[in-house]
């Protein structure tokens, strides 16, 4: 089996050569339409590969970069695209065997999902919440789903090999750092930002997420029920026993800077269960997918991360 970057080259390498055949055409065409009307010494019918307009065409895509530099720009592009998907399928939204869109339809279900697919080879998320946090806190976490879905699309032979491309191509250090990245002024994610513009500030993959982002859990809006926060806030409550847990150990050690941080991280998290993620699993919240997001966003409140241009018209 090829590994990922062998995967990715060939890719680069196949719209390279469409790239190149389409300019080809391009030229061919006006040269002749500039023949038929006698205009071969007025029109100029050559056509720059970066004028060539396939989405796919690292010229088109970024003409101001070097060869080198649009090699590792396709790179990144194809990466994200594919963690794009692979997050799909962790909901179901996709299938590794089955085409086109499997979950699709509001209140969508896991046996929705098998009676589809009866023996899915990558089994999609159980209760539509997946956890994005700063640590190896949760076995299901989005990164942990996302290795297993390399081992099992590109196999274990390769997987750490696999696993570095994706981190090189991606410019992250590890995978957990493009999924959610601590920082000064809290929490960034990389994948997040990339889906919201992705789909246009229209997101289908919702992120709750605390004031400074020490906890988010990304749910898929199709398999929404109004239980579905209530599960978030399980998470949650389990997040913060664990992180109680280490503060302990902490300050059995004497690591007095650790104890202060996840002080800081367990006020922030007990302010967002009781100020806002109770009290919003609590009301039970009902959705109509065909109200849109626009409308159906804010009914969450500071319970999901802030979207700005969310208001905006269509």
């Amino acid at each position: 089996m090829k590994t990922l970057e062998q995967t990715v080259a060939q890719h680069r390498d196949e719209w390279k050569a469409r790239s190149l055949e389409q300019q080809r055409l391009e030229i061919e065409n006006n040269e002749a339409v500039a023949k038929l009307y006698g205009l071969e010494d007025e029109v100029l019918s050559y056509v720059p590969l970066e004028r060539v307009s396939l989405t796919n065409n690292s010229a088109f895509r970024w003409p101001n970069k070097t060869p080198e530099e649009r090699d590792a720009l396709f790179a990144q592009s194809a990466i994200v695209d594919l963690i794009s998907y692979a997050v799909g399928c962790m909901f179901g939204r996709y299938s590794l065997d089955e085409p086109g869109l499997i979950l699709g339809d509001q209140g969508s279900t896991l046996d929705d999902y098998l009676a589809k697919v009866p023996h899915p080879t990558f089994m999609p998320d159980e209760d539509n919440v997946i956890p994005i946090v700063d640590g190896d806190w949760f076995d299901d976490d989005i990164v942990e789903r996302f290795r297993l879905f390399l081992r099992t699309v590109f196999g274990e032979q390769h997987f750490e090999a696999n696993l570095r491309f994706v981190n090189d191509a991606l410019g992250v250090k590890n995978l957990r750092d493009y999924f959610i990245k601590t920082t000064g002024r809290g929490a960034a994610s990389k994948f997040y930002d990339d889906h919201v513009q992705r789909y246009k500030k229209r997101p289908i993959y919702w992120l709750f997420s605390s004031p400074k982002g020490s906890f988010n859990a990304l749910i898929y809006l199709h398999r929404y029920t109004p239980s579905t926060v209530s599960t978030v806030l399980t998470y949650l409550r389990e997040y913060v026993t664990k992180l109680e847990s280490a503060l302990q150990q902490a300050e059995r050690a004497g690591n007095a800077p650790e104890a202060d941080r996840l002080r800081r991280i367990l006020v922030e998290l007990n302010e967002y269960e009781h100020d806002t993620l109770y009290p919003k699993a609590s009301e039970n919240v009902v959705i109509d997918l065909d109200d849109g997001v626009k409308t159906n966003y804010p009914k969450f409140g500071a319970a999901l991360r802030k979207i700005t241009g969310l208001e905006a018209s269509e």
